[in-house]
């Protein structure tokens, strides 16, 4: 404390010079229309940069609350596009309704909490588990397009085995000729992928829309896969065609876990015949 007063003792001339400076500053903006204006003026424009920095700032630090806000309504819209679909599809032409169809498809929100993309096996975690709902078997996927398949869960976490991964196929149509194929990664760039089994009388073209199919109870149909982005004629009775993915794996930050409600019934109605199938 002693310090602190001979620090001011030592330069009172200086202070005292600041406080007359201040003060003479004072008296000119209040006893002088213009200086005054031009003060408050300026002084108000800095204040507003001020106030819209700090909003700026604040905003920064919330949009990881609006993004899990906006990832919660995006699976609660979803759940009602799909039973508004199933209704329309499921009415027949007396109006009658199967309820059981309406209630396919539940999605739960998820963040990506890890993630690859650089590997053959890529895999990705998310922050839900099984006291949420999540099973593995259950697809997953992002406002862009399909994503990939439960693997393992746990209480709050579950592995997620990525479309970027070797042994993974994923059943796909292409909505211009209506033809059916599988798409799976070669290991090369995290954008793009093969789409395999197109026989050479189908007629691809680079743009084609590819979506999953109907040929499984795991995946909504429709769903956005990618782009055909390039068309190879082969020896062989296929093509080999390169499908630019409509999700971009580095980018991927929220998902939705895709309940269905009828898989068990499916998988336990198809089990006795494709195990005699694979005898």
């Amino acid at each position: 404390m002693e310090r602190l007063f001979l620090f001011f003792y030592q330069y009172r001339a200086f202070f005292t010079f600041l406080v007359i400076e201040v003060v003479c500053a004072w008296l000119i903006i209040e006893n002088n229309q213009y200086q005054g204006a031009k003060f408050f003026n300026s002084s108000s424009g800095m204040v507003a940069r001020l106030n819209n920095f700090s909003q700026d700032v604040r905003e920064y630090f919330l949009l990881r609350n609006i993004n899990s806000t906006l990832a919660e309504e995006n699976a609660v819209l979803r759940s009602k596009l799909e039973q508004f679909n199933q209704i329309h599809q499921a009415s027949d032409s007396i109006g009658r309704k199967d309820s059981t169809v309406i209630k396919q498809f539940d999605f739960i929100s998820a963040k990506v909490v890890n993630n690859s993309v650089n590997r053959f096996t890529n895999y990705l975690t998310i922050n839900k588990g099984s006291s949420s709902g999540v099973r593995p078997g259950m697809a997953v996927i992002s406002p862009l397009g399909a994503v990939g398949k439960v693997k393992a869960v746990s209480n709050h976490y579950s592995v997620v085995t990525s479309i970027l991964h070797k042994d993974y196929k994923l059943s796909v149509l292409m909505t211009r000729t209506g033809y059916f194929g599988s798409v799976s990664w070669d290991g090369k760039d995290p954008e793009f992928a093969q789409l395999n089994f197109v026989p050479g009388h189908v007629n691809p073209a680079k743009g084609d829309t590819v979506v999953t199919s109907a040929y499984n109870a795991v995946f909504p149909e429709g769903i956005m896969v990618g782009i055909i982005e390039e068309v190879k004629q082969t020896p062989s009775l296929f093509y080999d065609l390169k499908v630019r993915l409509s999700q971009d794996f580095r980018k991927l930050s929220y998902v939705e876990v895709v309940r269905s409600h009828l898989k068990n019934e499916l998988d336990s109605l198809q089990g006795p015949y494709l195990e005699e199938g694979s005898r």
